[in-house]
């Protein structure tokens, strides 16, 4: 589960990665195009931040697997008789 977060935060960064690209490129000239350099930063901005917490979400997520893993291996030994 863990794996799917990781790989929607890459997509989110490289799409973060994309609009910072458009912003530092803006060349339009009129300000009423979609093209303003504000648009992208903000989009930029809002991706990446999806991203992080995507991410954050798969590294709980993997950390929570990996203790739900731990507990049934040491529930499945058998435990010495005292």
């Amino acid at each position: 589960m863990s794996k799917n977060f990781y790989v929607l935060a890459g997509a989110l960064l490289l799409f973060s990665l994309v609009f910072t690209g458009f912003f530092l490129a803006h060349r339009t000239p009129d300000p009423s195009l979609p093209g303003e350099a504000a648009t992208w930063r903000i989009l930029a901005l809002l991706f990446f931040l999806g991203a992080a917490l995507t991410a954050l979400a798969g590294t709980v997520t993997d950390l929570f697997e990996q203790v739900s893993r731990r507990h049934e291996r040491k529930n499945k030994r058998p435990r010495p008789l005292h």
